[in-house]
């Protein structure tokens, strides 16, 4: 009797433990507005300061456990795998080669709709998360299959209106193509050089973001009721406002069974304003890739 009240007492020790561990391990849950109601001002200024960028000399000295712990990836595109709009070059598509055969789980986490992201990319079978997780995508015997599509209404007057008055303000008044770019989640981008701007004209427009800092106090008082990103090399991105990188990335992680803690991401735009920005304030581990040619030697640690 003695004997069975003990096995039994194991047991039901050992089922807790389990229960526990699997509770303790579970990925995180939490919006990123509810992340920042629930958490303490001085973790969230640590954040905010950046105490979850990993610096290449925490990477070299840290190499194994990050090899060990971290198993989702999670890209930006622009300035962190390719230039902006530009072809993603062979040189990352190497690298995301070597780091599939790793086995590590790989995804893009971008700002553009999937499928300009995925032509960007070469066709480059990897899932796709777009316009901030409005849309998800993955390939299917070289094919992009939709799997999400979230379809917002726009007051397209309102858009127009507020963005023209900016306009005359601020010196853009000439563009090429279309003022604004209508995305069919929902997502807005107002294009100060406009949507058909030559790459060249892009690229040397505000590589420093300089230009539309100077608006974007304003920028985000007119769009208040919305998430407001500094994006690409010229223009705004707008969203309904839950949508970001780190709810994005979040709600790709529980859906394949990830912790926050096993995700790395890379980007090059965290700054305030801009696209990678939620990451850093969220609090999930990152690479700032300042130069996307260079992103193989910040990455090396995880293919020794």
């Amino acid at each position: 009797m003695k004997r069975t009240f003990t096995t039994l007492f194991i047991a039901i020790v050992a089922i807790l433990l389990t229960a526990c561990n699997e509770q303790k391990s579970a990925p995180q849950e939490l919006s990123f507005t509810q992340l920042m109601e629930q958490t303490a001002p001085e973790q969230i200024e640590a954040w905010y300061n950046g105490s979850t960028s990993l610096s290449a000399e925490y990477t070299a000295a840290h190499a194994k456990e990050l090899r060990e712990q971290k198993k989702l990836l999670v890209f930006d595109l622009d300035g962190t795998l390719s230039n902006h709009r530009c072809p993603m070059p062979d040189e990352s598509r190497e690298l995301l080669d070597k780091l599939a055969a790793k086995g590590y789980h790989l995804v893009m986490c971008g700002a553009g709709n999937v499928a300009r992201v995925f032509k960007q990319m070469g066709n480059y079978p990897i899932d796709l998360v777009g316009n901030y997780g409005m849309m998800h995508a993955k390939v299917e015997n070289g094919e992009l299959v939709i799997t999400k599509q979230v379809v917002d209404d726009i007051d397209k007057e309102f858009f127009l209106r507020e963005t023209n008055r900016l306009r005359e303000k601020y010196g853009y008044t000439e563009y090429a193509g279309e003022p604004i770019e209508w995305h069919p989640s929902g997502m807005v981008t107002f294009a100060l050089l406009g949507t058909e701007a030559s790459k060249e004209d892009k690229l040397v427009f505000d590589p420093d973001r300089a230009k539309r800092r100077v608006m974007y106090p304003e920028v985000l008082e007119i769009f208040k009721d919305y998430t407001v990103f500094i994006g690409g090399s010229t223009s705004f991105d707008i969203v309904a406002k839950q949508y970001n990188k780190y709810d994005a990335t979040m709600e790709y992680a529980k859906m394949h069974g990830y912790t926050k803690e096993q995700i790395l991401f890379m980007g090059d735009d965290m700054g305030d304003g801009g696209g990678d920005s939620h990451i850093r304030l969220g609090g999930i581990d990152y690479l700032h890739i300042l130069d996307f040619t260079k992103i193989s030697e910040q990455m090396a640690f995880l293919l020794e």
